[in-house]
C-alpha cells in the first residue's frame, strides 16, 4: 500500500489550524495528527521550557507517524516539525535542538501539501497564545510564510471566514487527490 499523502495545516497561532485539521479529517474520513506542543502544554501545567524542546519535537513526529499509520489516502497534520523550529526560535532563541532543525527540513519534503492559514481572522485569546497584537501577528505570519517559500514547499493559501477557509481547503485536497498540483 502506498504511503498516504501528508498535508500540514500550517500558519501562525489563532488561525484555525486545529479546527480545520479536524474538519478535513472528518470530511475525508481520514486521521489527523494533533499538535504536540498543545498536548505537552496541557499535560505539564501550562509550562514549556527550552529543556522540553527535544520531547516536543519527538512527540510531534510520533503524532504524525501514528496518524499516518492509520491513513489510507491522506493524513492531516495540525502543524508539523517545521512549526516546532519556528516556535523554538521565537520563544527560546538558540535552544532549538540541531536534530529538530535537520529533521524538520527533511520531513517537510515528505508533505504533499501545506495549507497556509492566513492571519485574517480575529485573534482568539488562549493561555497558550503569545502574539495578539496585529503587528506581531503579521510578523509571525511572515515568518511562517517565509519558511515555506524558502524551502519551495507546495502551498495553498487559506483565507477568509471559517466557511470559506474550509471550502478552500477541501478544494485543495480534492485537487491533490485527483493529481493536480498545488497553486
Amino acid at each position: 500500500m502506498p504511503e498516504p499523502k501528508r498535508i500540514a495545516v500550517f500558519g501562525p497561532e489563532s488561525t484555525g489550524k486545529t479546527s480545520l485539521a479536524r474538519r478535513l479529517a472528518e470530511h475525508f474520513g481520514e486521521p489527523w495528527a494533533p499538535e504536540q506542543a498543545r498536548e505537552f502544554w496541557d499535560a505539564h501545567g501550562g509550562t514549556i521550557t527550552a529543556a522540553d524542546l527535544d520531547a516536543v519535537g519527538r512527540g510531534q513526529i510520533a503524532n504524525e507517524e501514528n496518524a499516518a499509520a492509520r491513513a489510507r489516502r491522506v493524513v492531516f497534520c495540525d502543524t508539523d516539525l517545521l512549526t516546532c523550529t519556528l516556535w523554538n526560535d521565537a520563544l527560546f532563541p538558540g535552544a532549538c535542538p540541531a536534530w529538530v532543525r535537520a529533521a524538520a527540513d527533511e520531513r517537510a519534503k515528505r508533505f504533499a501539501l501545506y495549507l497556509f492559514c492566513e492571519a485574517d481572522v480575529p485573534f482568539a485569546a488562549d493561555p497558550q497564545r503569545c502574539f495578539p497584537e496585529a503587528a506581531l501577528r503579521r510578523t509571525m505570519r511572515d515568518r511562517w510564510r517565509a519558511a515555506l517559500s524558502e524551502r519551495g514547499l507546495p502551498t495553498v493559501e487559506i483565507r477568509g471566514d471559517w466557511a470559506e477557509r474550509e471550502r478552500m481547503a477541501i478544494a485543495a485536497v480534492e485537487r491533490l487527490l485527483a493529481g493536480s498540483a498545488a497553486s
